[in-house]
């Protein structure tokens, strides 16, 4: 690359890494504003959102939205009001000072506001057939697929307060929710352990962990062995529920913005980091809702908080 100078290339106003519901939403609220935002869009169009068949918890849709008819709808609607989309990844930054130095696979841009929405990956089980049957009873989401498992029988894979409130959250669906656990004792708070022991749609299955997952175009048994007395055993279900924590994807970021523990990046109320003019939005900052619906409102808050440090830093 050449030794340019930054008055010698364009400095754009906003530039958004990650095109799911946060970062599309960010992109409309700041074109909007005139701002011409580009997005890069990371690895794929739509984020965690684009892998769901359908979505029917997101306002405006009575009769459910697919994951990937939603991001296109959001990324057309960023670009009528100005947003450039592009389909490239941020691998380098630079936020001690501004205009933000970023490279990409493809090039290097300089930014005066920058709106991180590069969200959260599941963690998963890596066993197989859990890839394979993704989508076809493999879920990560409870609020997202539990209506699809009415009067049939699943399993919840996890031990924190995540697994255990998705565990409740699926026996208003499922008429048995089995909770299998490789310890035994739950790590969740005392009272969502009560609530799960007194729920007579749950089952417990401790001691034990899931090696593999068995059907061909939908979930058909799961196999599991007791660690305690070591024997394997096929258990016949419908669905598989994984809550075995979330990973954001914030490695990028890391020695320049403050994280908690977990690595999600540290938030006030209005979206702002710990570097000024460099905002965060959707599950690279949420632990805890991990929603289309709330991340869509932390891209639209980002963008406006964009708007205005722009024109403070303006004049």
């Amino acid at each position: 690359m050449g030794e340019e100078n930054s008055t010698d290339k364009e400095i754009i106003n906003i530039l958004i890494l990650g095109s799911g519901p946060a970062g599309l939403s960010a992109a409309i609220y700041a074109a909007r504003a005139d701002l011409e935002p580009l997005v890069l869009t990371g690895l794929e169009l739509g984020g965690q959102a684009s892998l769901t068949n359908t979505i029917e918890n997101y306002p405006g849709f009575p009769d459910g939205v697919g994951g990937n008819e939603l991001g296109d709808l959001l990324r057309k609607q960023a670009e009528r009001f100005g947003a450039k989309v592009e389909f490239d990844l941020a691998t380098k930054l630079e936020l001690n000072k501004n205009p933000f130095r970023i490279t990409t696979d493809n090039k290097e841009i300089l930014a005066k506001s920058l709106i991180i929405a590069t969200g959260a990956t599941p963690n998963h089980l890596n066993v197989s057939g859990e890839k394979e049957l993704t989508g076809k009873g493999v879920s990560y989401c409870a609020t997202c697929d539990g209506w699809f498992f009415k009067d049939r029988s699943v399993v919840v894979i996890g031990g924190g307060d995540s697994a255990l409130e998705e565990a409740l959250f699926l026996t208003r669906f499922a008429k048995s929710v089995y909770i299998i656990h490789r310890r035994d004792s739950f790590r969740a708070s005392a009272i969502l352990q009560k609530r799960v022991n007194d729920n007579p749609k749950i089952k417990l299955i401790l001691n034990s962990v899931v090696q593999k997952i068995n059907g061909t175009d939908k979930v058909e048994s799961v196999s599991i062995k007791d660690l305690v007395s070591n024997e394997d055993s096929d258990f016949l279900i419908d669905g598989v529920f994984i809550f075995v924590g979330h990973s954001p994807n914030t490695d990028l970021f890391k020695g320049q913005l403050e994280m908690d523990d977990h690595g999600y990046i540290k938030t006030d109320l209005y979206m702002n980091t710990s570097v000024e003019g460099v905002f965060v939005a959707g599950e690279a900052a949420d632990p805890n809702f991990k929603q289309v619906v709330t991340s869509a409102g932390m891209g639209a808050a980002a963008a406006i908080q964009a708007t205005r440090y722009l024109e403070k830093i303006k004049g």
